[in-house]
C-alpha cells in the first residue's frame, strides 16, 4: 500500500511539474511575440484608433526605439497637381486675400480659386485664374494694388492650401467672394444682383 501510494505521489508531482513547466513555455513565446516591433505597431494602431484616411503616412515606434514606416496605412493622394508657379500663386493670392483670417477663411479663399480652375466659365490654371481681367478690370484687388507681389506666406496658408489641394472642399460650389467693407459698391451691387449669396465666413461673402 505504501508504494502504491508513493507512486500516486510521484505521478501527481510530475503531472503538476508539467503543468508548471507547459505555462511558463507558453508564458515565454506570448512574451516573445508581444516583444516583436510587428506585435508593438498592430497594438499601438489598435489602442490609438488611426484613421487611415486622415494623413499620408504613419510612423510608430518599434521596441528597439527605431522608427519605422507602416506600409498598411495607405497614403493620400493630391486631388490637384499644380506647377511650380501656379502653386507659388495660389499661395501668395490666400495670403493677400485672408492672410488675417483663420485656416477655415484661407480654405474658402484656396478652394474658391480652384473652383474656377475646375469650372468651364475660368481659365483652367491658377496663374490665369488669378491674372484673368474681365471689361479690363482684374478680378482680385491684391493683383491690382500689388499686394500679390509683396505677401509673405505664413505657415498656416500653407497649411490651408495643402488641405484643400488634397481635397477637402468646405466651399459649397463658390466661385465668388467678396469683402463688403472694402469692395467698391458698384462691384457689389453686381454679386447681388447677378450671383447668389451662398453664407458669409469672416470678413468675407461667398456667391455662385
Amino acid at each position: 500500500m505504501y508504494k502504491y501510494k508513493k507512486s500516486i505521489m510521484m505521478l501527481i508531482l510530475c503531472q503538476g511539474i508539467f503543468a508548471v513547466s507547459w505555462f511558463n513555455l507558453k508564458e515565454l513565446q506570448i512574451n516573445r511575440i508581444a516583444s516583436t516591433p510587428a506585435f508593438q505597431i498592430r497594438f499601438m494602431e489598435e489602442r490609438a484608433g488611426l484613421d487611415a484616411s486622415s494623413f499620408m503616412g504613419m510612423v510608430t515606434e518599434a521596441s528597439s526605439g527605431q522608427r519605422v514606416v507602416d506600409y498598411s496605412v495607405l497614403e493620400r493622394k493630391a486631388k490637384y497637381t499644380l506647377s511650380q508657379e501656379d502653386y507659388d500663386i495660389l499661395l501668395k493670392i490666400v495670403e493677400a486675400e485672408a492672410g488675417c483670417e483663420d485656416m477655415k477663411g484661407k480654405m474658402l479663399v484656396a478652394g474658391v480659386i480652384m473652383n474656377r480652375v475646375e469650372s468651364s466659365k475660368f481659365p483652367n490654371s491658377v496663374k490665369e485664374v488669378v491674372y484673368q481681367r474681365g471689361n479690363g478690370t482684374v478680378q482680385f484687388s491684391p493683383v491690382k494694388d500689388g499686394r500679390l507681389a509683396e505677401v509673405k506666406v505664413s505657415e498656416d496658408t500653407k497649411e490651408a492650401v495643402k488641405r484643400v489641394l488634397y481635397g477637402e472642399d468646405i466651399t459649397e460650389g463658390a466661385l465668388y467672394f467678396a469683402a463688403r467693407k472694402y469692395a467698391d459698391p458698384e462691384r457689389m451691387k453686381w454679386f447681388d444682383n447677378s450671383l447668389t449669396l451662398l453664407f458669409s465666413y469672416g470678413g468675407h461673402e461667398f456667391f455662385s
